[in-house]
Parts: C-alpha cells; sequence; structure tokens
C-alpha cells in the first residue's frame, strides 16, 4: 500500500541554505511519480532499480538548488530498510554522518520519513524540510513488459478510504 505523494516546491524555503542534502525514500515517492508521468516503475535496463520519473525531478531540484548558488547533493540508502519510514538506528546515524555539513537535509517522502530525519538531525543545527505532500493511497496493476519493465497500470488514488479517483493517462504531469 504505497502512499501516493506529490512534490511540493520547497525552493523559496530553501533560499538562506548554503548547502542541501536531499534525502529519497525509494519506495512510495518513486511509484507515485511514475503514475503521474506515465512512465515505467521501474525499467531494469535502462535505469537499474530507480525510477526515471523520480530521478529527473531529484535532479531537477538539485540543478535549481545549484543554479542559485546552493551546494546540494542526494542520497538514497537501500539497505537494510528501503523505507525511510522504518529506519533502522545504524541508517539513521550514516545519514547524520552524511548530513553533517549541511544546513538543509530535504527530505523526498512522507510525513513519516521526515520524522526519521529529524531523529536522525537531532542535536544538529541541520534542519529537515519536506519536499512531498500525502494526497491518499497508490493503488496499481503492476504489469511486466520485456525485457525487465515494471509498467502501473489501472492507476487509482484512494482519498478517504470510501473515494477512488482512477488517474486519466490524459492529465499525467509531464504527458
Amino acid at each position: 500500500m504505497p502512499l501516493h505523494l506529490e512534490p511540493i516546491d520547497v525552493l523559496d524555503e530553501l533560499e538562506d541554505s548554503r548547502s542541501v542534502l536531499i534525502v529519497s525514500c525509494p519506495v512510495c515517492p518513486p511509484v507515485s511519480l511514475a503514475m503521474q508521468r506515465g512512465s515505467p516503475w521501474i525499467d531494469v535496463l535502462r535505469h537499474g532499480v530507480k525510477t526515471e520519473a523520480f530521478e529527473q525531478h531529484i535532479e531537477a531540484l538539485r540543478q535549481s538548488l545549484e543554479e542559485r548558488g546552493i551546494r546540494a547533493e542526494v542520497l538514497t540508502m537501500y539497505v537494510p530498510s528501503p523505507m525511510m519510514c522504518v529506519f533502522t538506528s545504524g541508517q539513521r546515524r550514516r545519514l547524520r554522518k552524511r548530513a553533517n555539513g549541511y544546513d538543509t537535509v530535504v527530505v523526498m517522502g512522507c510525513d513519516s520519513a521526515l520524522v526519521s530525519v529529524q531523529r536522525a538531525l537531532a542535536g544538529t543545527e541541520c534542519r529537515a524540510v519536506l519536499a512531498m505532500k500525502l494526497t491518499g493511497l497508490t493503488n496499481a496493476l503492476a504489469t511486466f513488459e520485456l525485457p525487465l519493465t515494471i509498467n502501473l497500470e489501472e492507476n487509482a488514488l484512494v482519498g478517504d478510504g470510501a473515494s477512488v479517483t482512477t488517474i486519466d493517462p490524459a492529465e499525467r504531469v509531464g504527458a
């Protein structure tokens, strides 16, 4: 049950930062952006286990920060738990160590991912900024295409548990 997340513009909130570490959850955000853009979730031969739509979004954010004179790098941790909402204590320590020297950590994930980052950064001067908003739950049919591509079909956004909105392919971002 991936959460459905939509990117939010945080550039104005980052204007006073000199350096930003963008941390991303490799589960819900990539699924959400693949659905929103109508692109493959996973295309192993072209992008490995990364989702092209999500990687493009992160790179665009990184470039926008660099254009504003803000040093920006990206970090995604997969092992042992890929989901930021259930990081291990070791992953929190690694995040804290990697965030050393940055003013701000931008969180590409849900509110729970933000809490994981805030806990990892407790006692430091580094602040955490959430760059996605929760809009519901994702429902999709994963389809496999040869050679090694996973697409998301029959995309739907489940709202309050009673409402289901089908995502119209013609209304997708970047379509």
